[in-house]
């Protein structure tokens, strides 16, 4: 099974998931969106398997210290992409896409358990 990881190296989010999956002796290539901003085209990818809001991080600080207007627009598809591959923080962490599977959006170590155990 292919695994790609994708989010931010420093957040501890992540290091729970880098954590849980090797523990569990998971191998992953992970893609760190500070290295290698997100493209349209990946985002609209992860778009065809969950929602725009499932997408975006609503619990971060880049998100709450937006106006109105700016949270307004990550409502619509067309008018959040831009602003999600210029702030990839913006987005959800950890996305997992293992080949066969359903793209696993946040941390749920519940069901990485069932998945990769």
């Amino acid at each position: 099974m292919s695994i790609r990881v994708y989010g931010i190296k420093n957040c501890n989010t992540m290091k729970k998931v880098f954590n849980f999956l090797e523990e569990n002796g998971v191998s992953f290539e992970f893609v760190d969106y500070k290295k290698q901003k997100p493209t349209i085209e990946l985002l609209k990818s992860f778009l065809q398997k969950v929602s725009l809001s499932t997408l975006v991080n609503k619990q971060g600080t880049t998100y709450r210290k937006m106006d109105e207007n700016q949270k307004a627009a990550l409502e619509e598809e067309e008018t959040a992409l831009p602003i999600l591959v210029e702030h990839p923080s913006m987005i959800k962490r950890p996305i997992i896409d293992a080949s066969g599977m359903d793209l696993l959006v946040g941390l749920d170590l519940q069901k990485f358990q069932k998945l990769f155990s």
